[in-house]
């Protein structure tokens, strides 16, 4: 079914291709059938800032055809993609006829903003160790854990750094502290988290030691 879809409304991109930019009129949004797809802004310093990165299954650039505003975000690819276009009038059909769909992308929707919400947490914190360990968290809670309870995601130290408000130096000093720990582990290109349960410990430590310094 999938592919059906692909042949008729596929489209590839490679790496580092820009989807589309912040200030462009959508006309279309997209279902990441493989790759993934970095979304951006750019802060007034001028500093683009990763707001997330969407995998296969996720929608990109529905937003825009929902509200009829323009982009308000940059989407480049992370790596080599298989989308499938959606055009807004396909979009607001499959909604009308299909309530499968339309709880779909309203659940989307939900996790997007909830996901937003534990960005602004992370950068609440005034301690770097937290910032960077909230962080993981919430790039942990969107992918799934396997039997061990190991999780992976992937992250360079330029969008931990970027995503948490701190210099590249110090985000990998801490990452690399928190991987000696054995807290994460570097396999390849993706960090794996051994256990989410020992890094929530880890968490409420810090806190207990800020609270009675």
């Amino acid at each position: 079914m999938q592919e059906d879809l692909f042949e008729k409304y596929g489209k590839s991109i490679k790496k580092g291709d820009v989807l589309f930019e912040a200030g462009e009129q959508g006309s279309n949004m997209y279902v990441v059938k493989s790759g993934s797809i970095k979304i951006t802004i750019k802060t007034h310093s001028g500093v683009d800032k990763t707001l997330a990165i969407l995998g296969p299954g996720e929608f990109v650039g529905e937003m825009s055809l929902l509200t009829g505003q323009l982009r308000s975000a940059t989407a480049t690819a992370v790596e080599n993609c298989e989308l499938i276009v959606v055009k807004a009038s396909v979009l607001e059909e499959m909604i009308v006829h299909n309530t499968e769909i339309a709880l779909r992308l309203i659940r989307k929707l939900a996790s997007r903003l909830i996901g937003a919400d534990s960005l602004i947490k992370v950068l609440l914190h005034r301690d770097s160790k937290e910032r960077i360990i909230e962080n993981i968290k919430r790039l942990a809670s969107t992918h799934k854990q396997d039997e061990s309870n190991e999780v992976r995601f992937k992250a360079d130290f330029d969008e931990m750094a970027e995503q948490v408000g701190l210099s590249r130096e110090e985000t990998e000093n801490i990452m690399l502290k928190l991987s000696g720990a054995g807290f994460l582990v570097q396999d390849g290109g993706d960090w794996v988290i051994a256990n989410v349960e020992d890094i929530d410990e880890f968490l409420n430590f810090l806190r207990l030691k800020e609270q009675y310094r």
